[in-house]
């Protein structure tokens, strides 16, 4: 069975594989911090060369160290790496960090599968290869080449580090130093032949010294592992805040090569994040901020947010900021503003509150304007903007006082602070409690994030999915026209069309007369996907003389458009024409298997590309949640007098897609769906195409 990775991140003795006497050195340099930050278990230097290394003694192999180690450095050339490796395994190291590259990012994947192979076959826990390493620093254990030591300029956190880049994986963490936060556990993961982003994630989900946890990946290769580890997280309402790159088709081919990482579709890995919760940052800066602002331990519960400012031109920015990102800049109740405008007649008392430049010459006013807020007026969250007044020596002083009896009133109140001030003054006001921001636009910004992950707990784990129905139909195998597309989405719960498969124009009439209405005809076959293409379709048929020639009609056209084709027939489906055009769909990504994908039809999805992906297979809640993100929202609550879309049927229909998907993820390509009429009352698929993979 494989050791945890306790042995890995808190080992209690350690080997360096390759250490070398000059600190310096990659060899050198694990060993020296190791020593140097107060590490308490043994250390063993391997170097068959020397009897001793940086004052301790050595050894030539690791078979030759007096006991077995919890974790061992391998930094050692390729051309020897997966003996030493093995050795390890055979000595019964519990774990090993390899530094050596020339792996799977240099194409050198046989060997780096036989890394692979001996972690899985004893169990050992593997680093890397290719990586910087791991340090923590509570522990004295400095796994790494990085000059990690010196980066150290803050007190330990509750803030873990996990990226799959060394390089970056260091810049992040200086970051991180830079911006305040407080940081134990820091572990690059390289090539991941064993070890991977994910399960790093999940240690930190469970372990109780990790509140806050910072990602970086350029892909996933664990589906399961991925989601299991970022549920654990949200379980635990620990922040997942992820930088995950290779959006584009460049920066996609950058990461395979790099990490030798299968890149999914981005889309997919947004699916992933809006799914568990998991916050995506775009920047470095932004990672660190919204990080930061999490280490704080509050989060609103809810999305109504309360301005206050000295300056009226930056209540305004900070006004606009939180509307772009879903904050309710609700005006204060009349009571209160009545309250207020008797305190500070000067004052902009609607929100934001602005008490302008003059409340300078009575502070104590800023104190009783928040106060009141916090306590006659229904706020989640709270930003304070004070420019440079804490700073200054004038009003540092009473601000302190203020600001400090505040957070003593209301310990629980999400408040942040926008004001420039020393890093020492800023350290002051984080002690109190307060994350502090230059920029009043970033508080804003790092509120919402804070909010979102707030809304993110409340729910709690989402609905479970649907039963597939005990009659649905099993995905098809092999291609098939419409209307078997629909009869076997039509098993599984999804509506489709009132319709029926005509061999002939008697029979079309036939079914036409049991549908009682209008009609569309459509020719049916597995070789013709897109049948308006060829004029396969024709709409709005009323009488017996319509359908008997469009019968005909269709089979002529597409005997001369498609002479090989296979006709199955032509499909008499019922003519509905009200409702809102939407379309959901299926893909099959490499890594995370079947993806369920909704937007609106028409230009909203052909131009506008206004479509959301969720992993399959999910429940009403999370299909909900679909609907509501997409920019054209606004068309299914009825426009121009139509009536407000079915959105309990768009998110059964949607759910039980998913499942579907799911339960057929081996067989299934793609599916399509378009349109799919929401109606007033209920909602109905009009067209349907399953791709099974064995017709790609």
């Amino acid at each position: 069975m494989a050791y945890s990775l306790e042995p890995l991140l808190k080992p209690n003795s350690i080997a360096v594989i390759g250490a070398s006497d000059t600190p310096s050195r990659i060899g050198g340099r694990p060993l020296h911090f190791t020593k140097e930050q107060g590490f308490k278990g043994n250390i063993f230097p391997v170097n068959k060369k020397r009897e001793t290394v940086q004052g301790l003694k050595a050894y030539s192999s690791i078979k030759d160290v007096p006991e077995a180690v919890d974790s061992a450095i391998i930094s050692v050339p390729a051309a020897i790496a997966v003996d030493v490796i093995r050795d390890c395994a055979e000595c019964g190291v519990k774990s090993a960090v390899i530094f050596t590259s020339g792996f799977a990012e240099m194409g050198e994947d046989a060997a780096q599968a036989e890394i692979s192979d001996i972690a899985a076959e004893t169990g050992m826990r593997i680093i890397g290869p290719n990586c910087l390493g791991i340090f923590n620093i509570a522990h004295g254990w400095f796994g790494t080449f990085a000059n990690a030591p010196s980066m150290i300029k803050v007190a330990n956190g509750t803030a873990g580090i996990i990226s799959q880049s060394g390089a970056y994986g260091s810049h992040l963490f200086l970051a991180a130093q830079k911006r305040g936060i407080g940081t134990n556990y820091w572990v690059t993961t390289g090539n991941e032949a064993d070890v991977d982003v994910a399960e790093v994630i999940e240690y930190y989900a469970q372990t109780p010294d990790v509140d806050v946890i910072l990602a970086y990946a350029e892909g996933i290769k664990n589906a399961d592992r991925i989601c299991q580890a970022l549920e654990m997280a949200r379980d635990a309402e620990k922040p997942v805040v992820f930088m995950k790159v290779g959006t584009t088709d460049a920066g996609a081919r950058a990461a395979a090569s790099h990490t030798a990482s299968l890149a999914g579709a981005d889309a997919v890995y947004e699916a992933l994040f809006r799914q568990y919760g998991v916050y995506r940052a775009e920047t470095t800066e932004e990672l660190a901020d919204v990080a930061y602002a999490c280490q704080f331990g509050r989060f609103p519960a809810g999305n109504k947010i309360s301005l206050q400012t000295i300056s009226g031109g930056v209540g305004v920015q900070m006004a606009d900021a939180s509307v772009k990102r879903d904050l309710d800049v609700m005006p204060l109740p009349n009571l209160v503003q009545k309250k207020l405008k008797e305190m500070i007649p000067y004052a902009g008392v609607n929100n934001p509150v602005d008490f302008t430049a003059q409340a300078l010459n009575d502070p104590d006013l800023m104190e009783k304007n928040v106060s009141l807020t916090v306590d006659e007026a229904d706020y989640d969250s709270h930003i304070i903007y004070m420019a440079s007044v804490p700073e200054s020596p004038f009003t540092k002083d009473v601000c302190l006082k203020i600001f400090g009896g505040l957070k003593e009133k209301y310990p629980d109140e999400p408040m942040i602070m926008s004001m420039q001030a020393s890093v020492e003054l800023v350290r002051t006001y984080e002690d109190m409690g307060y994350p502090c921001f230059d920029d009043p636009s970033l508080a804003v910004r790092a509120m919402a994030a804070l909010t979102r992950f707030g809304e993110i707990y409340r729910r709690g784990r989402p609905d479970v999915p649907p039963a597939l129905p005990a009659q649905a139909m099993p995905a098809p195998t092999a291609s098939v026209a419409e209307h078997e597309a629909k009869a076997i989405l039509g098993s599984a719960g999804i509506p489709v069309t009132k319709e029926g498969l005509a061999g002939d124009a008697d029979a079309a009439v036939a079914i036409w007369r049991d549908i009682g209405g209008p009609v569309v005809l459509k020719i049916a076959s597995p070789d013709i996907l897109h049948k308006t293409e060829i004029g396969g379709v024709l709409l709005n048929l009323e009488t017996k003389d319509a359908v008997r020639d469009g019968y005909a009609t269709l089979i002529q056209r597409a005997a001369d458009a498609a002479p090989d084709a296979r006709i199955d027939g032509v499909i008499v489906a019922e003519m509905v024409s009200d409702g809102v055009e939407t379309v959901m769909g299926v893909v099959s990504d490499p890594v995370f298997g079947p993806a369920v994908m909704f937007g609106l039809g028409g230009v909203f999805v052909e131009v506008l590309n206004d479509v959301t992906f969720r992993l399959a297979p999910f429940g009403m809640d999370e299909a909900r949640r679909m609907i509501d993100e997409i920019q054209g929202r606004s068309m299914l609550d009825g426009v121009r007098g139509a009536p407000p879309a079915d959105i309990d049927a768009l998110a059964d229909a949607l759910a039980r897609l998913s499942v579907f998907a799911a339960e057929n993820a081996e067989v299934i390509e793609t599916i399509d769906i378009n349109p799919f009429l929401v109606l007033s009352d209920g909602a109905v698929a009009v067209d349907a195409l399953i791709v099974p993979k064995t017709s790609m």
